[in-house]
């Protein structure tokens, strides 16, 4: 009997992580409207539930690599839940009115336009044979933009005290910040990455 997708836990967790992203979705497009001290209580949810589907992101790689289930749904899917779970939280804040001021709109845009970049680029490499995986700039960007999103979120569930309030002010829009240098920088070594991989690749219909 042939074994489905969702045989092996990876692809169940990336699926539940795909899922729970639509959840926090749900949640602060209907309770983020609301001012932050009214709906704390859902916002908080969100909070939580948005560490743990970022927190659960190398759980899945690491059940694939560790027993052999690495799959092409999930080498796909993976990446794919990453991308949606971020852009989505990003967009949400970008148009809340408490969160609008550390998520400018522009920044929201040169990360999707990064993504759109990263992903022609990997199409295109891939379909001359060539490899084309994540690099660790990637994997920093990732993480900087959960730590932007994170605070963010966090700073408006919680009574925090002034101190530690201005504290996490300061420190959203630093994440934030470094979330767009990344995101430029990691797009950047993905062109020149692109370059030196063409630059090496055998020309088609030249000789053997």
């Amino acid at each position: 009997m042939r074994e489905g997708i969702f045989a092996h836990w990876p692809n169940r967790i990336t699926l539940v992580r795909f899922l729970g992203s639509l959840l926090l979705f749900t949640i602060l497009s209907i309770w983020g409207q609301g001012r932050p001290e009214d709906v704390g209580g859902f916002l908080r949810f969100a909070f939580f539930l948005f560490l743990g589907i970022a927190a659960t992101d190398f759980l899945d790689g690491y059940l694939a690599r560790r027993n052999h289930w690495v799959t092409a749904f999930g080498r796909v899917a993976d990446p794919f839940v990453d991308k949606v779970l971020v852009i989505g939280s990003m967009v949400f804040l970008a148009v809340l009115d408490w969160s609008r001021p550390f998520f400018p709109a522009w920044i929201v845009v040169v990360v999707v336009a990064r993504e759109f970049l990263v992903t022609g680029l990997r199409g295109y490499v891939e379909s001359l044979g060539q490899q084309f995986p994540a690099d660790w700039f990637g994997k920093v960007k990732m993480v900087v933009q959960c730590i932007a999103i994170g605070v963010v979120l966090g700073l408006f569930c919680f009574d925090w005290s002034a101190p530690l309030r201005r504290f996490l002010v300061f420190a959203g829009h630093a994440a934030v910040w470094g979330t767009l240098i990344t995101t430029i920088g990691s797009g950047t070594s993905y062109v020149f990455k692109t370059r030196r991989l063409l630059e090496t690749a055998p020309r088609r219909g030249g000789a053997a």
